[in-house]
């Protein structure tokens, strides 16, 4: 059975599930307790767990990021949430520096059991310093997990295999589909981290996205659909460890393959897929694959500055019929 729950709901029940099930969870943020969370994730989590394990923090990203990990270290697992990932530049130190490094550095002898999660990526007219996209500066690091989604299903599902992972985990949402509904399965339930999704089979190219920009592939699968060009739209969900096998049994179908990526296009995950393709899948490429990034500045404020950055169906679709030598 499955009942439609938004994507915050989603989030909220599997960090609640994992309380319930593990005394060493706690919760730790800004607004996390009395506020209920920034955008209402933990809400209600501080009358059923109380302040002990559903910590307020001062505004001190690098201070409460640096608990967490030294909480980690000591057996607890620790879920810290950002308000934003824009603001956890403050706790790279511990998070690249200490939190990914643990156990390399300690020769096995310490882990780091800690989940980093919060909105990534642009969220309207919040101009350049609350509109980044951080997948691909987590993902650099050795030692990081990185997850990004935004099906409810999913993120319950892979947010509970962070907690229980041994290992540091960041997880990036999005603030602009927070209440974005889906099914969501009762009971019990893991989704595996390092797997890709298949969200819509097709013949002719490959669609890759991860987080809000899935629901561009969707329209623009959808668009191509009534031209009667088949895509299929994959989900990352995972961005460290990547899922290739699933990208390139893709592309031996379809033999074309076209990245929406939010981040910049310079080094890049649409960069790091695009060369990986044409090392592992080249013999089966009958075009050169082809990014769609955000352009490659800062994100202005006027809105429709804001939309001709971002990627778009229409970028999307211009793209298809160029891997497929459309003239038209």
């Amino acid at each position: 059975m499955a009942r439609e729950l938004t994507l915050r709901d989603a989030l909220k029940e599997a960090m609640i599930e994992e309380m319930r099930r593990d005394e060493d969870v706690f919760l730790m943020g800004e607004e996390v307790a009395e506020y209920n969370g920034a955008y209402k994730v933990s809400k209600g989590m501080l009358e059923e767990f109380g302040a002990r394990r559903v910590i307020d923090t001062p505004i001190a990203e690098l201070g409460f990021a640096g608990i967490g990990v030294g909480a980690a270290m000591n057996g607890l697992r620790p879920i810290v949430e950002f308000m934003t990932w824009n603001f956890a530049v403050l706790a790279f130190d511990q998070i690249v520096n200490n939190a990914a490094k643990t156990l390399s550095q300690s020769a096995g002898q310490f882990g780091c059991p800690i989940v980093f999660r919060g909105p990534s990526g642009a969220a309207g007219q919040l101009a350049q310093q609350h509109s980044q996209t951080f997948e691909s500066w987590m993902a650099n690091v050795p030692g990081l997990k990185v997850i990004s989604c935004i099906d409810p299903a999913d993120a319950k599902g892979l947010l509970k295999s962070a907690i229980r992972d041994n290992d540091p985990v960041c997880l990036m949402e999005s603030e602009m589909l927070y209440g974005l509904k889906g099914e969501v399965p009762e009971g019990e339930y893991l989704v595996p981290i390092g797997k890709a999704a298949i969200r819509k089979s097709g013949t002719d190219v490959t669609l890759v996205a991860f987080n809000k920009m899935i629901e561009v592939a969707k329209d623009a699968a959808k668009e191509l659909e009534k031209e009667g060009i088949s895509a299929e739209v994959i989900d990352l969900r995972t961005i460290r460890p990547l899922d290739y096998d699933t990208l390139i049994k893709s592309i031996k179908k379809t033999n074309r393959m076209v990245i929406i990526d939010e981040s910049w296009p310079f080094a890049g995950i649409s960069a790091e897929i695009g060369y990986a393709m044409q090392r592992l899948a080249f013999d089966y490429l009958d075009a050169p694959v082809i990014r769609i990034n955000a352009a490659d500045t800062s994100l202005p404020y006027a809105s429709t500055l804001v939309e001709e950055y971002m990627p778009n169906p229409e970028k999307v679709i211009k793209a298809v019929k160029e891997v497929m030598y459309i003239r038209k």
